[in-house]
């Protein structure tokens, strides 16, 4: 049986290392939480990017939800260390501790068989099963170790994906005026033996609205993208005043072009944070853009205003106001050049009034504009229109002229065939 001596000897080590062991966990619990979160906000950060990468390419997004997934990276790298910290504290005072109860286990022992009331061997038995008592709260104490792994493991990855920059900084080029020249433009995927688009061409002048038609597949959408840089032309080129728009470095020509897609996904972040493209900007600049699209009273009806987190994908929003809000980011500081694909998918009677509004606006700023779309109210505000068919220009004119022999065309085509009779008696009359 152990000496009481002993027994309190035991008792005292094993409730400290529980002790530790409880307060290590509180004391990291905190600073893992934090971590895991920022962790994941930048995981879906960079998915978002991934999924938009039209969006991000056109509008020169990229320095700023690079910053952005740097400051939830740091953040994260901070909250992990802060629990490594506490984690190896919290252990080497265990470790500590147990050794110091080791020695008084031994010591207590050794005055207890000097004084003849335990032999040697009952101390000795003491102290191992102590030693086996221990083990198990000290274990659980050194399992913070995989924390440390962990982020290490953190560590090269970061270091992965820092490597280095594909995109050398380019020269800075002035602000366009808005001069869109396509010169044979031409697409034709990897894989595939007809073109989607063939030879486009047009020219705009600043302040010109051209309104994009035609029917389904006839690849408006890679012209689309192919005239704000997010995808490069087989041939050809799209020229934003004579600076070929595809070689041009994304950041220095993101600022010139608002790109609003056909599918519409905004950030993880406040409605501030999305209209102004995820950067810095003032709130002057914010307001003005989202009053440009107007679309300034929908957002001071949001709960928080501006400050409105909307969450991953624009979660709380519906898909009208989604559409709105993209086109204020879309219009932010003023681009010289817009392309709006579909942008009245999702919207009302109201949303659809609103658009046709700001494209006015934008004319008189001496903004360029191209714009998709298939319902004919949307083209009030064009100056021309080109209609896509097959992948090549079928007409392209003025919107008055080109609607005129648009809608003549639809007209024969969806005609009834006439009789056999009938057109063998206009015959015989001719």
């Amino acid at each position: 049986m152990m000496n009481p001596t002993l027994g309190w000897i035991a008792t005292l080590g094993a409730l400290l290392l529980f002790g530790l062991a409880v307060a290590g966990e509180a004391l990291t619990r905190a600073p893992l939480v934090d971590a895991g979160a920022r962790a994941a906000g930048a995981l879906n950060d960079a998915d978002a990017a991934v999924r938009n990468a039209d969006v991000v390419a056109a509008m020169g997004m990229m320095p700023a939800l690079a910053a952005r997934w740097r400051r939830a990276a740091n953040g994260t790298l901070s909250s992990q260390t802060l629990a490594s910290d506490l984690a190896g504290l919290v252990t080497s005072v265990a470790k500590f501790a147990r050794l110091a109860l080791q020695v008084a286990m031994l010591g207590a022992g050794a005055w207890l068989a000097t004084e003849q009331i335990i032999t040697g061997g009952a101390m000795i038995a003491a102290s191992i099963i102590m030693g086996r008592a221990l083990a198990p709260v000290e274990q659980s104490i050194n399992a913070w170790k995989a924390l440390v792994a962990a982020r290490q493991a953190y560590r090269q990855i970061a270091e992965t994906v820092a490597g280095p920059h594909l995109v050398e900084t380019a020269t800075s080029l002035p602000r366009p005026t808005g001069q869109l020249d396509v010169e044979g433009l031409t697409f034709r995927p990897e894989g595939l033996n007809e073109p989607i688009l063939s030879r486009v061409g047009f020219a705009l002048e600043p302040g010109e609205a051209l309104g994009l038609i035609g029917p389904s597949a006839a690849g408006k959408t890679t012209l689309a993208r192919m005239l704000v840089g997010s995808l490069a032309p087989t041939m050809g080129a799209a020229r934003l005043d004579g600076i070929d728009i595809a070689a041009w470095d994304a950041a220095d020509r993101g600022p010139h072009i608002g790109y609003l897609p056909q599918d519409i996904e905004l950030f993880n972040g406040s409605v501030r944070d999305n209209i102004a493209r995820m950067g810095e900007a003032g709130d002057d600049e914010v307001i003005a853009a989202a009053r440009l699209a107007d679309v300034h009273e929908m957002i001071v009806r949001l709960p928080q205003g501006y400050d409105t987190q909307i969450g991953p994908g624009g979660a709380i929003l519906s898909g009208g106001q989604k559409q709105r809000i993209a086109l204020a980011r879309a219009v932010f500081g003023t681009p010289c050049l817009i392309v709006l694909d579909e942008p009245n998918s999702n919207l009302d009677s109201a949303g659809e009034q609103a658009l046709i509004e700001t494209v006015g606006r934008l004319r008189g700023l001496g903004a360029t504009v191209v714009m998709i779309a298939h319902r004919p109210g949307v083209l009030a505000q064009m100056d021309k229109v080109l209609v896509l068919r097959d992948g090549a220009v079928a007409q392209f004119g003025t919107r008055d002229e080109v609607l005129a022999q648009f809608n003549r065309a639809a007209a024969d085509a969806s005609a009834p065939p006439r009789p056999r009779a009938v057109r063998s008696a206009q015959a015989t009359a001719t």
